[in-house]
């Protein structure tokens, strides 16, 4: 029988086998919802997904891309902002 933690919808289940041959049950922990532009709400590409502990190990450049507001518009939302901006000046 599985520990009570583990009974409830935050976890997948995955069968492995093990060398004795036996089937056992692997409790993984649900990936989060994949990152989306603030501004259209379209999916952001080059964010990758993951739990923020595996997030932290990645280098600052993997988390996001390398540009003005990049990881919070997607590309064709921060061409229109930056317009935007460089007429207000």
């Amino acid at each position: 029988m599985s520990a009570p933690r583990f009974r409830t919808g935050t976890f997948k289940k995955r069968e492995k086998r093990v060398p004795g041959g036996r089937r056992v049950v692997h409790y993984n922990k649900k990936k989060p919802s994949k990152h989306v532009c603030a501004k259209c709400g379209k999916v952001l590409d080059a964010v990758p997904r993951g739990r923020p502990y595996e997030i932290r190990k990645l280098s600052k450049n993997q988390r996001r891309p390398n540009r003005p507001y990049g990881g919070m518009y997607c590309t064709n939302c921060t061409k229109q902002l930056l317009k935007e901006e460089a007429r207000s000046l």
